[in-house]
């Protein structure tokens, strides 16, 4: 069974500049999260660039408005 890291290591990968690409976007392979915090967790949430599941949750996300504005254009 694999063990589900603290919290502390939790934060600690989210305050760890090392796990921030030009500052912006988080890329971690060892946080399996799908939408870990923001570094300021107030501001919401961020898409964890090295995880595929997370990286595919965003993608939907952007993909399904598009596809629902472009098919209501094609019925009008």
């Amino acid at each position: 069974m694999i063990e589900k890291p603290s919290k502390e290591i939790l934060d600690s990968w989210t305050k760890d500049p090392n796990n921030w690409k030009w500052g912006i976007f988080y890329y971690n392979k060892e946080d399996k999260r799908i939408l870990p915090p923001k570094k300021n967790p107030a501001m919401g949430w961020t898409v964890n660039f090295a995880n595929k599941r997370s990286v595919i949750t965003f993608l939907l996300f952007m993909l399904l408005p598009t596809a629902i504005i472009l098919l209501l254009l094609l019925i009008n």
